[in-house]
Formats: C-alpha cells, structure tokens, sequence
C-alpha cells in the first residue's frame, strides 16, 4: 500500500516545494493540493470544516497547479496531483494546456484530481450553472482528453465546442493523464467514475464495503474493467488499524490528511506519521 499526503497549503504556510522534498524523504508516495479559486463572502453555506482544515485555507489557499510546479524541481519520484481541482471553473483548453505541460516537465508523475464542488457562489462566480456542473465536467474532462491524446483535436458537446485543432505538449501519459474522481459514494460520482476515470477519491473513505461494488456494477456497465480503477480514501486521518481495514477491501493506495503550517509544524506531524508508510508497504 502507498501512502500520499494531502494538506490545504496558504501564502502563510510552508512553501510547496520544500513540503514535496520531505515528503519524498520520509518515504510517502504523492502530494495533493486542493483548489478554491476564492471564499464569496455572500456565500449561503459556510465551508464545511474538516479536522486539519481552517477557514482560512478557503480564503488563502495556493492554486494548487502553480504550487505542484514548483516541486518539480525538487523531487524526482513522487505524483504531484490536485485533490481536487474544480473542473467546471476552469477553461478546458487553458487547463489541458497547463496539465499537459506539468506532465512532461515531471516526467508524467501528475495526478488529476477532480470535483464537482459544494460552493454554489463560488462556481456562479465562475459563469457556471451549478446544477449543470456535472455535466460541464464531464465535457471539460473529455474536451482536455481529446487534446492530450489526438495530434488534430477536436470535441463537441453541449458546453463546449472545440474545432480541430493542434495542441502541444502531450502529456507523457497516454491515452490521458491519470485522472480521479472525488467526491461522496452517490450515484452520479460513481457514474463518472466508470464513464470518464480512472478511480474514485472518496473523502475521508467510510462506507467503503458498500460502495466499491456499486462502482464495479456502473463499471461493468459502462464496458469497462472493474479491476482498472483505483479506489483511493483521500484526506483520511489515519492509524494502523484503518490501513489494515483498507488493505482488505483491496485499496492499495490512501492519502492522508497534514495539518497546514509553518516548516517545523508540518515537518513534526509528517515525521509522526512517517511510521505508517513502513506498515503500508507491509500491507
């Protein structure tokens, strides 16, 4: 089993490429970032606060491709991915590009977390139609799969219209960059999971038992293998008991959740949970 780490990185807080470096020293396998482009103070829900996660992170957090850029440089093995990145909100081509380009400069380590989003405010600050959103993100998704995997590129849809059309850097992953779903275990995430993805980032990983065969039967549905998706608890505050319970459902893969803070901060928690990846490897 490997273990990633995921923490919610400010303009306060260690700086990204430093976090990746120790990371990759300690042995963890991933670093994610997550996205909120911005906090709408007229917003109608408050952000739904997690253990290790401040309200302040939504109003200061980095933009997570700009941040992941900046460890390139100073790692060499770790994935470098969003956890998650909010697809609707971003233009796909601008985005295919920026992916594209991440992917070969890191020799085609990037991961591609995706989400739907909760923040109706922040997506209609965007111009996106909130209850489209699923529907905006699944042509994004196949929009950018198109530029990244065809030398004349083209996708129509509802949303999106692109002629044929060049684009370079292809990503050194092919057909696609490594692309994951986040989300809750309902239907239309695990739908899109089986129609456009390659695994499923369910936050916080409850409920597991029931849901990864409703994945395999949207899977089978769909025409594809259920033993080709990754099932990855994201953001899960973990000990050796819960990995243990991971490993027999069959998940090889989990990313645990950091405090954000100062170097010395951060670096005391990681090395906490350094003795983790020892027993993940064992699993």
């Amino acid at each position: 089993m490997r273990l990633g780490i995921t923490a919610f990185l400010t303009d306060r807080d260690m700086r990204p490429g430093a976090l990746a470096q120790t990371i990759e020293s300690l042995g963890f396998d991933g670093l994610y970032l997550p996205e909120h482009t911005h906090l709408p103070v007229r917003a109608d829900v408050p952000p739904a606060l997690v253990e290790g996660v401040r309200l302040d992170d939504y109003k200061r957090g980095l933009c997570p491709l700009v941040a992941l850029s900046s460890a390139i440089e100073t790692t060499s093995r770790i994935r470098l991915g969003t956890g998650i990145l909010l697809a609707a909100q971003h233009d796909p081509i601008v985005l295919a590009k920026q992916i594209a380009t991440l992917d070969h400069l890191c020799g085609g380590r990037f991961t591609l977390g995706i989400g739907f989003g909760w923040n109706r405010a922040e997506a209609e600050d965007h111009g996106v139609d909130f209850g489209a959103r699923h529907a905006i993100v699944r042509e994004h998704v196949l929009c950018m799969q198109a530029l990244w995997s065809q030398d004349q590129a083209e996708f129509h849809g509802v949303h999106i219209d692109l002629p044929p059309s060049w684009a370079w850097p292809k990503p050194v992953q092919q057909p696609r960059v490594r692309t994951l779903i986040g989300g809750g275990a309902g239907d239309a995430v695990l739908r899109a999971v089986a129609d456009y993805a390659d695994g499923w980032m369910p936050v916080g990983g409850s409920g597991l038992g029931e849901a990864i065969p409703r994945l395999h039967q949207f899977a089978e549905a769909a025409g594809r293998d259920p033993a080709e998706f990754s099932i990855i608890p994201f953001g899960t505050i973990a000990n050796e008991a819960k990995l243990e319970h991971y490993a027999t459902l069959g998940i090889d893969e989990v990313v645990l959740r950091v405090r954000s803070g100062s170097p010395d901060e951060m670096c005391a928690e990681l090395n906490t949970l350094a003795p983790l990846v020892g027993v993940a490897a064992k699993l």
